[in-house]
């Protein structure tokens, strides 16, 4: 594993996890008027604590992109999901809250199984996969099932709703990492003729608005403690399976190795829920207020 593509991963995660803070505590504060909407969005463009949070996340986009043309994304995606780590380190320095029990076994369990799958997976770059139907049935079911994520979302918004919008989100931006990836790679090639004449970019930046907008309604419904683990567990699964499907991605697939992955993604999944439910994690309600009296939060 490239040290470079580790320090560009974990470096990733450190921004988008501090960014996922502070746009947490804006947009609960957002009025519910605008769930799902873009105009949620707009509303909140006038909040600097939200602003700084997007900032955070964009230069964590950035180094994840970096990481992405480097390394493969099934060892990327694994480095990207400890941005948990870093939200909790914000959230505990916040709150004063110790790890306590629940929260150094959530950080084991985590770190353990990102380390369980990279020294079993072994993952190394191979070639694409050229047929486009397999693209298109990969991406199709991620984003078909974050629709459907979505649409439930809608009957429960107080209740299951943050945590099925925030899974949603996660299968979009698991996605938008793959295309990214395929972008890089585009422009590697032809440079920005090259880039700009497929669709993947479009890609990228299409599913980054929805998954803003899906992300910040679930942020503005409920702390984060029941959205930002959905999250964070979600994009990893979702990416692996791009890499892995068209991306030419290849993990080893003997008895032994298949075993330890499985049980390294499933330690990195209670590890995510653990951390995302610990107490030092902001807590707040989504408030319908004006949304004049946001710009004043």
């Amino acid at each position: 594993m490239s040290v470079l593509v580790l320090l560009l991963a974990v470096s990733a995660a450190c921004c988008v996890g501090f960014g996922f803070v502070l746009q947490q505590n804006a947009a609960q504060k957002a009025p519910l008027g605008d769930f799902l909407s873009l105009r949620l969005l707009l509303d909140l463009m006038r909040v600097p604590r939200w602003l700084g949070g997007i900032a955070l996340m964009v230069a964590g986009m950035a180094l994840g992109a970096i990481a992405l043309g480097k390394g493969e994304i099934s060892l990327v995606e694994p480095l990207l999901a400890t941005n948990l780590l870093f939200a909790l380190a914000l959230s505990r320095h916040r709150t004063k809250q110790p790890l306590g029990r629940q929260g150094w076994t959530g950080l084991a369990l985590l770190a353990g199984g990102v380390s369980a799958f990279i020294v079993a997976g072994e993952p190394r770059g191979g070639s694409a996969v050229a047929d486009p139907v397999r693209h298109w049935l990969i991406i199709g079911a991620m984003v078909g099932a974050a629709t459907v994520l979505t649409t439930y979302a809608k009957r429960s918004r107080l209740s299951w709703g943050p945590v099925l919008l925030a899974t949603a989100a996660g299968l979009l931006y698991g996605v938008q990492d793959a295309l990214t990836r395929v972008s890089g790679t585009r422009f590697s090639a032809g440079g920005f003729t090259e880039l700009f004449t497929g669709w993947q970019p479009y890609g990228v930046l299409a599913l980054g608005v929805a998954g803003l907008v899906l992300v910040q309604s679930a942020f503005e419904t409920a702390e984060l403690r029941m959205s930002l683990p959905a999250l964070t567990a979600a994009q990893p699964l979702a990416g692996i399976l791009c890499g892995v499907g068209f991306l030419g991605d290849r993990l080893r697939t003997d008895t032994g190795a298949l075993a330890w992955e499985a049980t390294g993604l499933a330690a990195i999944v209670t590890g995510i829920v653990l951390l995302g439910l610990h107490p030092a994690m902001p807590s707040g309600t989504a408030q319908a207020e004006p949304a004049r009296d946001l710009q004043r939060r």
